[in-house]
């Protein structure tokens, strides 16, 4: 869940035409790839099982 701070930097940057987006899984073959710590996992995982980290 996003913090209030990370709300208001967001807000920042797209006042100065920066997109924001919210992280997601990256795709590598026929696996998901943790955006945050580099993690594989299979394409039914939900949560990093090496960092914890869960798409918004």
């Amino acid at each position: 869940m996003a913090t209030a701070n990370e709300d208001i930097f967001d807000d920042f940057l797209d006042e100065r035409g920066h997109t924001t987006e919210s992280p997601s899984w990256e795709q590598d073959y026929n696996k998901k790839r943790c955006p945050d710590c580099g993690g594989l996992h299979g394409l039914d995982a939900s949560t990093c099982s090496v960092c914890g980290w869960q798409p918004n």
